[in-house]
């Protein structure tokens, strides 16, 4: 197969399709003003392609903030797009979609990806489309797109979740996530006073959950949603660690990006050297695949913020860019397998 990028910062769509040529399926990355133009504009470009987007920032070499991108695969996939409606309600009432899509493709857990934009409720949203993928070992990797919107084949669709099932039918996939932080001391906390609807959380052993954090860190509530960045919230999942991102303060609670329940148990990260962790993650995944054909990933907003500020956004785009041909977007949440995650890397390598 073969990935390309093509892009406009000003907002040119067609400018942007002249990198694409013959492609079997599109991924589109817009801007709030320009999102559902472009929807309608790609459909007229390229019809009858499958095609999912959402708003956000794209990369491959280089980050585009504003404008649009266009991530399109060719030359050997097979890929059906389609979509889950009412997502903050009953995303399960669109499952035989997928279904009936996992039958058309034909696809297995060596081949086959799941690619998803996701307008909200991602926790809900993951685990129906996990009930489906899981029996069939499918990985998924995907992120939440701005402004509770996406499209799919030229229609733009509120509270709703886009997918793409691909296919390589030329080699391999395989599915990484990517941690930058690890545990700081011992600290472990059980959580109470959860809102589950608006991911708060009111309590961290018993204490009000703003005191807990400001009195391990030594900051005070004004630099709390930029100390998140260094030290953010983990929870234990088997053998691996879901990141929590603090969104604000409410009061004397903290409001997460990710939902936390009554009794979970958390504990505290921080930063590890994130130039020599991505090191890593390059090395594994040319271990893994000696002879590439693409790498797409999904980056956190608050990792590209973090990036953006230590001045190695720039450099951590040309590192992934030695994998060949690495391109995807930022989004406010990131999807692997069935599990949310914030302030992650999550990626899908094609042979």
């Amino acid at each position: 197969m073969r990935q390309t990028f093509g892009m406009s910062r000003s907002g040119d769509l067609k400018e942007a399709a002249r990198a694409l040529a013959s492609p079997q399926f599109i991924m589109l990355l817009s801007n709030g003003k320009q999102f559902e133009q472009h929807v309608q504009e790609l459909e007229k470009f390229f019809p009858g392609v499958p095609s999912i987007g959402c708003i956000g920032m794209s990369y491959d070499h280089n980050i585009v903030e504003e404008g649009v991108g266009l991530i399109a695969f060719s030359d050997g996939v097979s890929v059906a797009a389609n979509v889950l409606e009412q997502v903050s309600t009953m995303p399960v009432k669109y499952i035989g979609r997928l279904e009936q899509d996992i039958r058309t493709i034909g696809g297995s857990d060596r081949d086959t990806v799941c690619i998803d934009f996701c307008a909200g409720n991602d926790a809900c949203v993951l685990t129906t489309f996990y009930s489906v993928l899981g029996q069939r070992g499918i990985p998924l990797v995907g992120g939440t797109g701005d402004q509770g919107k996406v499209s799919v084949n030229g229609r733009v669709y509120a509270d709703a979740a886009a997918y793409a099932l691909v296919r390589n039918l030329h080699g391999r996939v395989k599915t990484y996530k990517e941690n930058i932080y690890h545990q700081l001391g011992n600290y472990q906390f059980i959580a109470s006073q959860t809102n589950r609807e608006k991911y708060i959380i009111g309590a961290l052993n018993g204490k009000p959950a703003r005191q807990v954090y400001e009195d391990i860190l030594h900051v005070n509530a004004q630099q709390i949603q930029t100390q998140t960045f260094q030290n953010p919230f983990g929870k234990i999942n088997g053998d691996d660690v879901c990141i929590i991102s603090i969104k604000e303060v409410e009061g004397n609670a903290l409001a997460c990006f990710r939902q936390v329940n009554d009794s979970d148990v958390l504990i505290l990260l921080e930063l590890g050297d994130y130039r020599a962790i991505t090191r890593q993650t390059i090395q594994q995944i040319c271990r893994d695949f000696p002879k590439r054909s693409a790498v797409f990933s999904v980056n956190c907003l608050f990792r590209y913020k973090l990036f953006s500020e230590q001045g190695y956004m720039q450099e951590y785009l040309r590192e992934m860019a030695a994998l060949g041909s690495h391109a995807g977007f930022v989004g406010y949440g990131e999807h692997y397998n069935n599990r949310f995650v914030n302030q992650s890397m999550t990626c899908v390598a094609f042979e």
